[in-house]
């Protein structure tokens, strides 16, 4: 007998997880390898450890380790907000007048205000471990670089943080969380580095992207002595820190006898989908359950949708090793749109393989039907929610719907990664009606993805 399910499930310190889980491990096709751009070769431990710390490397190469424990230090600090909450969407429910279940996982109850912190805290402890001076980042929207200030101030390192310029001048806020902390800010691209005046000579006045913060992070960190690279999102190591999210979120399904039906996730660079699903996605691929994965993008960054599936540089400065993933090319300029942290030009390797394999689909949303969602969400379920997570709130509306048109009583989960009270600028814009939805052309894809490397 089912118990009853009330508004929100909140699992115990004890419950909390003691492992990352590395879904890799359960891959028949695993994730191919990071290239060494010079070699075309795939990239041993000793090249990524001058890039980044030695632990991180070990992670990330990993491919056959299930389950990889959580030091104690860092599950001390998940227990300052964590276990997340898993709620119902009950008055969402009501308001669409579904008979299917919805619930979310809530990752926005801490300082950062988004699901970003599980690895940022993750990374500087493996950073001071490691005897560093400090760490050197991009960020987006700003969650990434929020979450790994608080972090590097809890361990005492230095943060030098690089924020895509249309999100620095479009959330000022933002910027003052990021430097209350202690962290140093840079707009990129910047001219305080070569690639970043490389950058702006190739594209004079442009908003930036992820691809040219994360060339310019990089730079700095190889330059300076004592200084890793760490990232928000796309490579291994984030993924499997993030699977805390669905480890917990299975935890608490599995204690009220819940099973998802289908589970949505907003996806830019793919760590919180990537977290969210991997536990779920196991047991599909051990054959011990079924669910439907449903990656969401924005359509003006359609990577999985649109894209190719090749290799690629991570960055546009094309600094950092090759990476097999669905990409719209390196030096493709996103336009300077309310997606934020989803403004990447491509998608994890993990995530590209399994959705290369039919293991996961994709859908790309326009932005104003995103903020729609998001109002409806707001106004119903209490929670302004960041305008990455609205893209998934957008498909979990669209399903819910389709089971009304139906009458099925699906259970539908999705990942709401954040809070949105310093996207006020996007909010603005949408309710003065301002909002435009920009979608690039096929020509514009094609002429990116042709300047993509020959492997």
């Amino acid at each position: 007998m089912s118990k009853e399910i009330p508004y929100k499930i909140y699992l115990s310190e004890n419950e909390l997880p003691d492992s990352w889980y590395n879904v890799r491990a359960d891959m028949k096709n695993k994730p191919a390898p990071l290239l060494n751009p010079g070699t075309g070769k795939p990239c041993t431990a000793e090249e990524l450890s001058h890039v980044f710390c030695d632990e991180l490397v070990k992670q990330e190469l990993d491919d056959n380790t299930a389950f990889i424990q959580i030091p104690a230090e860092i599950r001390e600090f998940y227990k300052m907000y964590r276990p997340a909450p898993l709620v119902r969407a009950y008055c969402l429910e009501k308001k669409l007048g579904t008979p299917a279940k919805i619930y979310y996982k809530f990752e926005g109850n801490n300082t950062s205000g988004s699901h970003k912190l599980n690895s940022a805290i993750a990374q500087a402890y493996y950073a001071k471990k490691q005897g560093l001076k400090g760490v050197t980042t991009e960020t987006g929207a700003g969650q990434w670089g929020t979450a790994l200030s608080m972090a590097c101030s809890y361990f005492d390192l230095d943060c030098q943080v690089y924020m895509v310029k249309v999100s620095y001048e479009q959330k000022p806020f933002r910027r003052e969380v990021i430097r209350t902390y202690g962290a140093k800010i840079t707009p990129s691209p910047s001219d305080t580095t070569e690639v970043g005046r490389k950058i702006l000579a190739e594209f004079p006045g442009t908003g930036g992207s992820l691809g040219c913060a994360i060339s310019e992070a990089v730079e700095a960190a190889t330059k300076q002595e004592g200084y890793r690279y760490v990232l928000g999102s796309v490579l291994n190591q984030v993924l499997l820190h993030q699977t805390v999210i669905g480890l917990e979120t299975m935890t608490a399904m599995d204690k009220y006898g819940i099973k998802p039906d289908v589970i949505i996730g907003c996806a830019g660079g793919g760590s919180n989908l990537g977290g969210l699903i991997s536990p779920f996605m196991g047991r599909k691929l051990r054959g011990e359950a079924d669910y439907e994965f449903i990656a969401v993008e924005p359509a003006s960054c359609p990577s999985l949708t649109r894209g190719s599936y090749v290799y690629d540089f991570c960055d546009t400065g094309h600094v950092c090793p090759l990476a097999k993933m669905y990409t719209l090319g390196s030096e493709f300029m996103p336009s300077p749109n309310h997606a934020g942290g989803l403004r990447y030009h491509g998608m994890s390797s993990i995530l590209s393989q399994l959705y290369d394999d039919k293991l996961i689909s994709a859908r790309s949303v326009e932005q104003t039907a995103v903020f729609e969602a998001a109002q409806t969400f707001a106004r119903v379920e209490g929670i302004l929610p960041a305008p990455e997570s609205s893209h998934a709130i957008k498909v979990a509306i669209d399903e819910a719907l389709k089971c009304k048109k139906t009458g099925e009583e699906k259970t539908i989960l999705f990942g709401l990664t954040g809070t949105g009270y310093f996207d006020m600028y996007a909010y603005k814009a949408f309710n003065d009606g301002t909002m435009s939805d920009y979608i690039p052309t096929d020509d514009e894809i094609a002429a990116s993805l042709a300047k993509t490397p020959k492997i």
